[in-house]
């Protein structure tokens, strides 16, 4: 061993003395006889008293078993028994870390799977012995066999299809040969180290309830062993591990009747022994583990009792009688103080819903069970005293979550019985809300929650629980008028404000059968209540809700948009390095004001001030952007820099957005704002060629330039000539793959009519592409080769775009010199460019160019471009080393390849069969009668050429 490389290993090591022992534990992963020298290390007892070394020296031989063992020969199986002898035997076991023995037990179990049962039969005969010679031998047996689970039978782990054949054999000749012997040792364990080595009892506890899962229940579920299981149950140091493992014994896969006994009986000595009841020592893991026991016995049984029901009535009514005298002892647990322990019950609560919810009619003691869940409910669902809403951190979250489940389940439950539901959110509703102020917060809150929730559980609400006829008001429309009149939105924490405006906007439909509620509660959405409030969240969330709410109700709007205008002002300035970035919403919150103004502008009543209205709101962003971009140019300092270019792209994201309110040009035009966002257009146009910052602000600019080709159609086409001017005078990968897409809107959205604009900008985009795509630069620049690539990528997509549109005039158009050279680049495209998509877009362009030209007319050569480029195109791409067709995308490529081919074929018939038989296919070093049979698949309908076309290139490339 290099003993310099492995003083590496330690942890006050410098990083070159590491990087040497990384790169000496590669050498010897890698050499022949690497994991000889680390054995011979291990064993030798050399390095005994360094672990880092040690678990080197693991490190080395556990790669050797996992990858090349398994074709070893007799020594190197003599030399791994040695090791695992030393192992299982090592009389300095008392001293080793955890971490040690729990690799050493790795290694073990590495060597087992591969060598048990044929070429070491024996091997539980020798494991087994080592348990006689103390409790530190029993420790490695136990883990051991942990290992062994891990390798064998964790279902977490996903194995091969091979691993998996290999680990059922496995098991199967276990249960033939030692687990009798196993569950012997483990009985033996227990009685043995009870009172003197609690640790290995519960280590033990842990290995049986990981074998259960596969060997004979009756080896565990019987007299020898349950009557210990109970007994630890009472016993502080061992009822953890005991719970733990009488869980795993009642999750073992059986039959619904095996499986309803085995819960049962254990059910009934661990009551006799008073194990189920929680401890008074109030040990709150134990009291969790319990309650996990309890939802365990729950879901089995009622698991079971879906299984016979239908089939065994009369059993399936009995085990519904084991799971109702179960209920106690749920309600005990999800009532909990601690939210861990109340949660791990919910399945079995949600569970025992269903259940409820296929009986014909609840007895007495159901109903009362589904009052009682429904108290402990929203007794749950309170916000702790120590909640932290100002600073939410882990245990917050942990309870939102917690929360979410209690959400599930009182839907189930309004499911089951929604008049319950109603009665119980209504007597909150009317108890709580009228005197609010005297109220706690959490009982506030909850109310709101429940009120919100009720939206949720019962789907009607929007539809049925609304009505104009005040005689048919239902008792949600009821509530809302509750809670509306008795003020508690001015209640003073946000977590009340958030829950009041999130239930507003549930039941925005409430407003259209009670508009007289509509003022007050416009106030509170544009006062310190809402946009105004003190918090930044309450702000934020606001400005999200009102614009739902506006957009809902916005015919009902129509007599306060003057207020709401003039209350909004202040809310719709821009975030500017002048103003320090500080106005009451951010960016993103504004982005839902200016589109609820716009919508609201849209469809008012007063049309001839409506494009008045518009240019009001969009004046801040007119009057302040050519101001920015100014300073922005001049400004020296890179930070500021920065904050104006996020400023200029924000105030064009707002323009766009302030597009929303418009379907489309006969809106706008309608509305008479099209010289108001084409002003704009001109002015944000400035920033097409700014010397800094240009990546974000182009972004904006982008974006408002994709909503005008919806809002301005064809008005827009004067500018994109402009766009494209600014851009090809220095182009970039990044930034010409962006305007593309805007390119392909206006096509797919113009279609054959765009063509003479097409025409124009055809070529100066094709030669910006071109000249960036081929342009010298630094071949370590990874950055560059993937703007590169998605270039590449956008490019085929542009010309996809204009073939699949009815715009190939375009292309026949051209020059033919850059016809041909177009053309030869969509052959480089599905031959060269690693990647399968694109591939398949290319061979998609050709079949279609085939479809339109490929006649026996010919259009521009395109007849000698078959010939020449394209048939040699579907041959040579698929024998290309990087194009592999059993990956998916790639198959997908192959198929419009094979269809590219089939339609050359059905254009030219003959001709083409021609050509391959007498002057391309020979060249391929085919035979006579290779070439015969590929002419004749040609000739089959598509389906069968395509297969017969994959099998082909499968076979060539064999």
């Amino acid at each position: 061993m290099d003993i310099q490389a492995l003083q590496g290993l330690s942890l006050m090591s410098d990083k070159d003395s590491q990087t040497r022992a990384l790169q000496y534990f590669e050498q010897l992963k890698a050499s022949v006889d690497g994991w000889q020298l680390c054995i011979e290390a291990f064993t030798s007892g050399i390095y005994d008293s360094d672990d880092h070394v040690k678990f080197f020296c693991l490190q080395v031989i556990e790669h050797f078993l996992r990858n090349r063992y398994y074709k070893s020969g007799t020594e190197d199986q003599k030399m791994i028994r040695h090791l695992l002898s030393c192992i299982l035997e090592r009389q300095r076991a008392s001293v080793e870390k955890s971490f040690l023995k729990n690799k050493m037990s790795q290694i073990v179990s590495l060597a087992f799977v591969v060598d048990y049962p044929h070429r070491w039969p024996d091997f539980f005969s020798a494991l087994l012995s080592i348990i006689k010679q103390g409790q530190w031998q029993v420790d490695i047996y136990l883990r051991v066999l942990l290992a062994i689970d891990t390798e064998v039978v964790d279902r977490d782990i996903v194995h091969t299809q091979e691993a998996t054949r290999r680990n059922s054999l496995i098991k199967d000749a276990m249960r033939e040969d030692c687990v009798k012997n196993l569950s012997d040792s483990w009985l033996q364990i227990l009685t043995e180290y009870e009172s003197s080595h609690v640790e290995l009892v519960c280590t033990c506890l842990e290995v049986i309830g990981k074998y259960i899962s596969w060997i004979e229940i009756s080896l565990i579920a019987n007299n020898r062993f349950v009557p210990l299981l109970v007994r630890f149950m009472s016993l502080r140091l061992l009822r953890e591990s005991a719970c733990d493992c009488i869980h795993d014994i009642l999750s073992k896969g059986m039959e619904p009747l095996g499986k309803v006994e085995l819960v049962e009986s254990f059910t009934t000595v661990l009551q006799n022994s008073g194990s189920l009841q929680p401890p008074e020592d109030e040990d709150e893991e134990f009291v969790f583990k319990l309650s996990k026991l309890v939802n365990n016995m729950g879901v089995q049984l009622i698991s079971s009792w879906h299984k016979l029901k239908g089939v065994d009535d009369d059993n399936a009514v009995k085990v519904l009688e084991a799971v109702e005298t179960k209920v106690n002892l749920l309600l005990h647990f999800f009532g909990d103080e601690d939210d861990d322990i109340s949660g791990s019950v919910v399945t079995f609560v949600q569970d025992y819903i269903t259940v409820l919810k296929q009986m014909d009619q609840l007895l007495p003691k159901q109903r009362e069970n589904v009052e009682h869940l429904m108290y402990v409910l929203i007794k749950k669902m309170k916000f702790d005293e120590s909640y932290n809403f100002e600073q939410e951190g882990e245990e917050e979250a942990m309870f939102q979550e917690y929360r979410k489940q209690l959400r599930v389940v009182f839907n189930n439950l309004a499911q089951l019985d929604g008049q319950l539901a109603l009665v119980t959110v209504h007597n909150l509703v009317s108890h709580m809300l009228p005197h609010w102020k005297e109220q706690e917060l959490w009982d506030v809150e909850v109310t709101i929650a429940l009120l919100y929730q009720l939206g949720e559980a019962l789907p009607t609400s929007h539809g049925q629980h609304f009505s104009g006829n005040a005689e048919k008001a239902s008792v949600l429309q009821e509530m809302m008028r509750t809670m509306l009149k008795s003020g508690v939105n001015c209640h003073g924490h946000k977590i009340v404000q958030l829950q009041y405006f999130e239930t507003l906007v549930r039941y925005d439909r409430f407003f259209a059968c009670e508009p007289l509620y509509i003022p007050d509660t416009l106030r509170a959405f544009m006062d310190e209540r809402g946009f105004h409030h003190r918090s930044p969240q309450v702000r934020s969330r606001s400005a999200y809700l009102f614009s739902r709410f506006a957009k809902t109700i916005r015919i009902h709007l129509q007599n306060y948009l003057p207020e709401i205008f003039q209350q909004l002002h202040d809310l719709l300035v821009l975030n500017t390095p002048e103003n320090g970035c500080q106005t009451l919403l951010s960016n993103e919150d504004q982005l839902f004001l200016y589109e609820t103004v716009s919508t609201l502008i849209v469809t008012s009543n007063f049309p001839p001030e409506k494009s008045g209205l518009m240019k009001e709101v969009l004046a801040p962003i007119a009057e302040t952007f050519t101001v920015m971009l100014e300073k922005m140019a001049t400004e020296t300092n890179e930070q500021k820099q920065l904050l104006y270019a996020q400023s200029i792209s924000n105030a064009m994201a707002l323009a766009s957005r302030a597009s929303k309110g418009f379907s489309g040009q006969q809106t706008m035009h309608d509305c008479g704002c099209e010289a108001t966002f084409t002003d704009l257009l001109k002015i944000f146009l400035q920033a097409i060629n700014v010397p800094v910052q240009r990546p974000l602000i182009h972004v904006g600019l982008r974006q408002y330039l994709h909503r005008m080709v919806v809002c301005l159609e064809k008005d827009i086409l004067p500018f994109i000539p402009l766009v494209l001017e600014q851009l090809v005078k220095q182009p970039e990968a990044r930034e010409l793959h962006d305007f593309i897409p805007l390119v392909n809107q206006l096509i797919m959205k113009f279609k054959g009519s765009i063509g003479p604009f097409l025409q124009a900008v055809f070529m100066p985009l094709v030669t910006a592409i071109f000249h960036t795509l081929t342009a010298p630069g630094d071949e370590l620049d990874q950055q560059k080769k993937n703007d590169n690539k998605m270039l590449q990528k956008s490019y085929y997509l542009f010309l996809s775009t204009i073939v699949s549109n009815d715009l190939m005039d375009v292309l026949k158009n051209q020059d033919a010199q850059n016809l041909q050279e177009i053309l030869l680049t969509v052959v480089q495209g599905a031959v060269e460019f690693l990647d399968p998509p694109s591939q398949k877009l290319c061979f998609n362009i050709l079949r279609k160019l085939t479809e339109a030209w490929g006649g026996l007319k010919d259009v521009s050569g395109f007849a000698k471009f078959i010939y020449d480029s394209m048939i040699p195109a579907c041959f040579l791409a698929p024998l290309r080393p990087s194009f592999d067709i059993q990956d998916g995308q790639t198959a997908l490529a192959l198929g419009e390849c094979a269809l590219c081919l089939k339609s050359i074929y059905e254009n030219r018939g003959e001709e083409m069969l021609t050509f391959l038989q007498r002057d391309y296919l020979p060249t391929l070093q085919m035979s006579t009668q290779q070439i015969i049979e590929f002419c004749q698949a040609l000739q089959l309908d598509i389906k069968l050429f395509r297969n017969y076309y994959k099998s082909f290139f499968m076979k060539a490339k064999s």
